[in-house]
């Protein structure tokens, strides 16, 4: 399933596969002010950081048990193994890039949290989960 942002082919909040004309993208807040203009911001933390006036997804956000384990311990595959049981595994991919793209109102969208590109952050483990799933999305880079 690709999805186009011509509401034409918008048939009760869904997108009819099309040719793609745009990109979505992944990012972190500090970057969120170089994103092109026509992509929407969604924030997909736990907690968005105060002053946070863009929209949020809180179905993409880590459970914050698991996520204040992996603070005190650092343990990426225990923080991987209970995001994908806790989260992806109780999730379509489907619904939530459509979910997505009606919430950015058929725009293209960055899912935003907080970390860097080259640190650990459950924004990259969404990014593989919807590519496995067939929805192309990458990291911003200005």
């Amino acid at each position: 399933m690709i999805m186009k942002p011509n509401t034409e082919n918008n048939v009760n909040g869904f997108y009819p596969e099309t040719e793609k004309t745009f990109a979505d993208y992944t990012t972190y807040y500090a970057n969120v002010r170089n994103l092109p203009k026509d992509v929407v911001p969604i924030s997909i933390a736990g907690w968005a950081p105060d002053g946070w006036k863009g929209l949020e997804y809180k179905k993409l956000a880590p459970k914050k048990w698991f996520f204040d384990e992996w603070k005190k311990t650092g343990d990426n595959d225990f923080y991987v193994k209970n995001f994908k049981k806790e989260v992806l595994d109780k999730l379509s991919a489907n619904d939530v890039w459509n979910e997505l793209r009606k919430l950015s109102g058929g725009a293209p969208f960055a899912l935003v949290c907080y970390e860097k590109p080259t640190d650990f952050c459950h924004r990259h483990l969404v990014a593989e989960w919807l590519d496995e799933n067939g929805y192309e999305i990458k990291e911003f880079s200005k």
